[in-house]
């Protein structure tokens, strides 16, 4: 993997939390609305940009990119939809072999997975699990872009399989 790619997996990892944070703060702790999020997040955009247009103009600063010419593409808006239609299709599908109860084990499965949501359901409010699955995500992709994380664990598995390689260097 490029050094580059690494930081910006990080950089989108917690930009996520961030978000995931602010998100949470707002809908949960303060039993806000999330319509009432994306208007606050709306107002907050526009003064930032008045403000920031106010800003080049007295620096005499022009603006390179008009944001109202951005378009996307036709094969980036089909990829997209594409990944939808086939997640959905997949996930209808793998629900269907479950309910006809032809793999026993994918319906027992699904029926536990089902049972331990409702269970954490009745517990702590739908905000929070999200919340808490967005901070795991969110610590999943540090750790697998981490290069200390990556330097350390082949030396663990080698420690594991019996195999202990001594460093010269010390």
């Amino acid at each position: 993997m490029i050094e580059g790619e690494g930081r910006s997996e990080v950089s989108k990892a917690l930009g996520l939390l961030v978000c995931g944070t602010l998100v949470y703060y707002h809908c949960a702790y303060r039993n806000s609305t999330i319509l009432s999020l994306f208007s606050d997040v709306l107002i907050v955009l526009l003064c930032s940009l008045a403000i920031l247009g106010l800003l080049f103009r007295q620096m005499n600063i022009s603006v390179p990119v008009d944001p109202l010419e951005w378009q996307i593409s036709q094969d980036a808006a089909n990829s997209i939809f594409a990944w939808l239609a086939n997640t959905v299709g997949a996930a209808e599908s793998v629900l269907r072999v479950a309910a006809t109860g032809h793999d026993k084990r994918l319906f027992f499965g699904v029926i536990v997975c089902l049972y331990i949501l409702s269970a954490i359901g009745r517990l702590v409010s739908g905000a929070t699990v999200a919340y808490a699955g967005l901070c795991v995500f969110c610590l999943y992709m540090l750790a697998e872009n981490s290069q200390s994380i990556r330097t350390c664990v082949p030396q663990l598995q080698r420690q594991r399989n019996g195999t202990i390689v001594e460093d010269d260097n010390m």
